[in-house]
């Protein structure tokens, strides 16, 4: 049983997520999310009477013909989406060195983005995982749904340490055959393996899913600051090493290497039409998250 004072600090940051979040929602991203994700599928509904303002494009040329004066095609929104978010929940999340931590600003994203959803009539559903698929909550809709999404994400606790990206593009893909909007949300670093192990099953979810990937990123993993002599832990394998930071040359190798790393990851997404966006946790990231739906919107 959880006590009183952790379930009240749960539901006080719960209940301050909500309020921040609701109010980005209102004032920025609820046309955002409409104009990139929605109505990107029509059907046929009816055909009316023309009328001044009308889409010149949509008038049914065969039936005007018949009747003597112009006649348009209305058209609707084919169906709702289905908005999965697909959170990392790995050792590797749960580091910080600002502000907050990676699993944190990833909570507060799955925040704004249900939120998002519920307030478009959309479904939204969540995964969760390590190595391991370790919860799986179906699409529903409505602010309860969206509140208990919200508090898996900040407060889980995983079963297991080690990333599998893989399994976890796999588990959707086979476990969701309604094309959805998948938001794939982690750090990216897959315990013992390189970016290519999961490159297949990521490939195959895109094809499936109009996929988005969002990578959280800590700025000391990408630029080590002079302090010596520094005992180092992989938080996923347990793995240590000492490492020589005052060395320009080693940190400039780890630099670069990670460079690369980000580097072919972008290049990866770009290839397979996968749309990709990096979260920082010492920047805000509304004025990112806008910029990316502009950007997508345009190709639209």
């Amino acid at each position: 049983m959880i006590p009183k004072d952790k379930l009240r600090k749960i539901r006080r940051t719960i209940r301050r997520i909500e309020i921040t979040t609701r109010k980005v929602v209102n004032e920025t991203f609820a046309g955002q999310y409409h104009s990139v994700f929605k109505g990107r599928g029509m059907e046929f509904d009816e055909v009316r009477e023309y009328a001044p303002g009308d889409d010149i494009r949509s008038i049914d040329w065969n039936v005007t013909s018949r009747m003597g004066r112009p006649y348009t095609k209305q058209f609707v929104e084919e169906r709702e989406l289905t908005v999965m978010l697909v959170v990392d929940a790995s050792a590797s999340m749960d580091f910080g060195t600002v502000e907050e931590f990676k699993n944190e600003r990833a909570a507060e994203l799955c925040a704004l983005l249900a939120f998002s959803a519920i307030k478009n009539n959309d479904r939204v559903g969540l995964v969760i995982f390590t190595d391991d698929i370790e919860l799986h909550l179906p699409p529903r809709k409505g602010r309860t749904h969206a509140l208990r999404i919200v508090r898996e994400v900040l407060f889980f606790d995983p079963r297991r340490r080690r990333s599998d990206i893989a399994a976890a593009a796999e588990y959707v893909s086979r476990t969701h055959a309604r094309k959805s909007v998948v938001f794939l949300i982690s750090d990216f670093l897959p315990s013992g393996a390189d970016h290519s192990d999961f490159r297949k099953p990521v490939q195959v979810l895109a094809r499936k899913h109009d996929l988005v990937a969002v990578r959280l990123l800590d700025p000391r993993e990408d630029l080590l600051l002079p302090m010596g002599l520094v005992r180092v832990r992989d938080p996923e394998t347990g793995e240590e090493l000492v490492v020589d930071t005052s060395s320009r040359r080693w940190r400039r190798d780890y630099e670069s290497l990670r460079g690369r790393e980000a580097s072919d990851l972008s290049r990866f997404f770009k290839a397979n039409g996968i749309d990709n966006l990096d979260i920082r946790t010492d920047l805000e990231y509304e004025n990112e998250l806008v910029k990316f739906f502009r950007r997508r919107a345009r190709r639209r």
